[in-house]
């Protein structure tokens, strides 16, 4: 039978697909709280709890939508937002455009990658000049196929998350960047609540995306928690998104439903055991198993036979320990003479029968 090959991207150096380690990203979203240095600092945090990328979000808040005192404009209940006006809030959480740059130079030199969010033309173009390598379309964004399609035609990788999509939106999506040429697609499932409830989750939607589409499936995790990240692993995640700030009482949009650092370290180690557990496709003894090999069964004589006489299920039996023949070759046995006297206790091989034989040859 011929195996599919699995599905993988390229982001910068790195592999990413169920092949490779967990793409891991920090989200730094709104989390500098308008403040450089502090953008700076959670960049060497991402690198210190074992993020392999870090990620921005590029938008101003005239690009996101308008400054207007209509009831619509207004964030209705339902989230942590409840109240505010939109423009105020993409004021707050914006990351200006000058520090991406910095930001970029100084996470490659940690080490790290660096992309963003692009949230229109302006974004893509700008994001474009600075060679990020990777975009990512954000769940509220799944929609906008010509920003898809814009995004895609950079010819980079593009990961698209998922959160609140149909299958069809989805598929809608992922044909849209492939038509317009992207260099590779990734999906993340996602729940959109801000934090998101575990009960919401339903990750058994992850290898069901695998299959349907072929592609890297990975999580965008809301979730305050390791399960979400743990269980998403062994269903077959390859990436994985989180949210990192310094503190969850830290003032801005964003902070309530993010992870502090020690917190992201922790799903970081969890998420690297659950590799370990989950390992590759393998048939077979493992290299500890062998040991265990000699407590298989295996055909034996158990009462003694003299020359001449024949093999009988009274005097051959499959036992422990593993030495003699498998199990499976019973039949072929039964009915064959001894070529000699053999004692109780002496396993049963090929050469003592005089050759390999079958039902059929006997």
């Amino acid at each position: 039978m011929k195996r599919e090959q699995l599905p993988e991207i390229s982001i910068g150096q790195r592999r990413v697909g169920p092949a490779h380690p967990t793409y891991i990203v920090a989200e730094l979203s709104a989390n500098h709280q308008q403040d450089l240095g502090l953008a700076r600092d959670l960049v060497h945090i991402a690198r210190d709890v074992g993020a392999d990328a870090v990620k921005l979000q590029t938008y101003t808040p005239d690009t996101m939508t308008l400054r207007s005192d209509q009831p619509w404009f207004r964030i209705g209940p339902g989230t942590i937002w409840e109240g505010r006006q939109l423009h105020d809030l993409y004021s707050e959480a914006s990351t200006p455009w000058e520090w991406h740059e910095p930001l970029k130079e100084l996470a490659e030199a940690e080490g790290l990658d660096f992309f963003s969010t692009p949230f229109d033309s302006s974004a893509v173009a700008f994001l474009r000049a600075l060679d990020v390598p990777a975009y990512k379309i954000a769940s509220f964004e799944l929609l906008d196929l010509a920003l898809i399609r814009e995004v895609s035609s950079t010819g980079k990788p593009v990961i698209i998350s998922t959160g609140m999509a149909s299958f069809d939106e989805i598929d809608e999506a992922v044909a849209a960047a492939r038509d317009a040429g992207a260099g590779g697609v990734a999906l993340l499932r996602c729940n959109s609540s801000y934090p998101a409830p575990s009960e919401e989750m339903d990750l058994s939607t992850i290898p069901d995306m695998i299959r349907t589409w072929q592609l890297p499936v990975g999580l965008s995790d809301h979730t305050l928690e390791t399960n979400a990240a743990i269980v998403a692993v062994g269903l077959g995640a390859s990436l994985l998104e989180k949210h990192l700030a310094f503190s969850r009482e830290d003032p801005g949009p964003d902070s309530a439903f993010s992870l502090e650092p020690e917190e992201f370290r922790a799903v970081v180690d969890a998420v690297r055991e659950a590799e370990r557990v989950r390992g590759s496709v393998r048939y077979g003894p493992s290299p500890s198993e062998m040991a265990s090999l000699a407590f298989r069964r295996s055909l034996f004589v158990v009462e003694a036979v003299r020359a001449g006489e024949a093999f009988t299920t009274a005097n051959v039996r499959a036992i422990r320990p593993g030495d003699g023949l498998p199990p499976k070759h019973l039949d072929a046995v039964i009915g064959r003479k001894a070529p000699r006297d053999i004692e109780p206790g002496t396993p049963l091989s090929w050469e003592l029968l005089g050759g390999e034989l079958t039902p059929s040859g006997r």
